[in-house]
């Protein structure tokens, strides 16, 4: 709890030294810690009923706490860099982990911020394949605490298409916002994500990310600092490593070296040679078929190492550009990549961010920023703690705590005595007896 309550003070000294971003820094932590307690979701009225019978801010009206909620003062940049000094060891090898994904938000209403018809390939039969919705382009942190791997949200864009800006002007309060795809809002982040760690990074994504798309413009940017981990379609092509060339030979080097084939093809004739690894792989020890190939891509233009990993009937096939990768850690890091799924789960359901009915451009950004840190805090949380959080509701198969655990104890933790330092003008001690019950009634 120590570094949460170091975290909480660094936030109120990233506002502005005033009378207006003293009351705004008490709104923050207050708001955010209204997201962490479990038995309220992150819509804004929601979170003012929670700072009105929990914490006591009666005073605190509707329209002024809509708008602080919608307010350009909130210092987003200083707020994050804040919490990203506080992570404990964030690299796992001397490297950092970063799972880079998509998603879409479904909404209802009209007029709502990047808000568009999507493609939803994961769609049901009995769901619309186009929903109006917001994508959402994020970059996480993944992480193993306490056994089991996490995705901790760093940062996040709104994808919006092309057409939207050809037809009209998008603005960000005043700020004029231009076109950019889902490859280089990623490409951004991940500078960004550089900038703020200086460490070389691990980009763990799905095949539609992992491409030259967003290989070329990452690696001009951050050179070496930066490799790719990813999954490879059946069609593509594969070289082999090209022969060093001799002092007589004329022209330039040869790139690649002779065709292998296509990877569906290969992986039928390197099925024979799969040698068993023993692999941390979704919460258990498990014994893979695998077998790795080191050649080179013409889709990335690059040396890779490919890692067939079969099961009975089927195959998949990992690449990565880390060439000092493990064939149990290329499974392992991959296999972690699901975490990014899970993390959007607990964003939207469990904290409540797909709830919000937020409109404006600034408090639907200024929303889902709320939402992200706290489901942050909460992981950062998790990490310092001495033991496993116990899992509340078990699960067979599943040994290792669940989100829903280590939001539990950090509400408890904060509604100790030692979060009443933290804010000097706290209004009236926290309602525990209400918290207890309703800790005992959430899920």
């Amino acid at each position: 709890m120590d570094t949460i309550i170091k975290l909480f003070s660094r936030f109120k000294d990233d506002f502005a030294h005033s009378k207006k971003g003293h009351e705004r820094s008490q709104w923050f932590i207050y708001a955010i810690v209204s997201i962490i307690i479990p038995f309220t979701t992150a819509k804004s009225s929601s979170l003012l009923r929670c700072l009105h019978f929990i914490f006591g801010f009666t005073y605190i009206t509707s329209r002024r706490f809509y708008t602080f909620m919608a307010s350009t003062k909130i210092p987003w940049d200083k707020l994050w860099r804040s919490l990203i000094r506080v992570i404990p060891n964030p690299d796992t090898d001397a490297r950092l982990i970063v799972a880079l994904d998509d998603c879409i938000n479904p909404k209802v209403g009209k007029k709502i911020f990047a808000c568009y018809k999507f493609f939803d390939h994961a769609a049901k039969d009995n769901q619309s394949k186009y929903p109006w919705a917001q994508n959402i382009v994020a970059a996480g942190l993944l992480k193993k605490i306490k056994g089991r791997w996490a995705c901790m949200p760093l940062f996040f864009k709104f994808y919006q298409p092309k057409k939207a800006f050809e037809v009209k002007e998008i603005l960000m309060g005043r700020k004029k916002l231009e076109f950019k795809n889902k490859l280089n809002q990623a490409v951004d982040m991940l500078e960004q994500i550089y900038q703020e760690f200086n460490q070389s990074i691990l980009v763990v994504a799905d095949s539609w990310f992992g491409n030259n798309g967003m290989w070329k413009p990452a690696r001009n940017k951050l050179g070496e600092k930066i490799h790719i981990l990813s999954r490879l379609r059946c069609n593509i092509n594969l070289f082999d490593l090209p022969e060093p060339q001799s002092k007589s030979q004329r022209g330039r080097p040869r790139k690649y070296g002779g065709f292998i084939g296509k990877v569906a093809d290969r992986a039928l004739e390197f099925k024979s040679y799969a040698q068993s690894y023993k692999v941390d792989l979704y919460g258990k020890k498990r014994t893979v078929m695998a077998f790795e190939k080191t050649v080179m891509l013409k889709t990335i233009k690059h040396k890779v190492r490919v890692v067939w990993v079969y099961n009975r009937t089927r195959y998949v096939a990992l690449f990565t550009t880390d060439l000092t990768l493990s064939v149990q850690e290329i499974i392992e890091y991959y296999g972690a990549r699901w975490k990014i799924e899970s993390g959007f789960k607990e964003l939207k359901q469990e904290i409540g961010s797909s709830q919000t009915q937020c409109r404006d451009a600034q408090a639907v950004t200024n929303h889902l920023n709320f939402c992200m840190m706290a489901t942050s805090i909460i992981w950062i949380y998790a990490m310092e703690l001495g033991k496993c959080p116990k899992r509340r509701h078990a699960v067979k198969g599943r040994n290792h705590f669940a989100f829903s655990d280590v939001r539990r104890d950090l509400t408890k933790a904060i509604m100790n005595e030692n979060f009443e330092g933290v804010c000097s003008e706290m209004p009236k001690p926290p309602r525990k007896d209400i918290i207890t019950t309703m800790l005992r009634m959430a899920a």
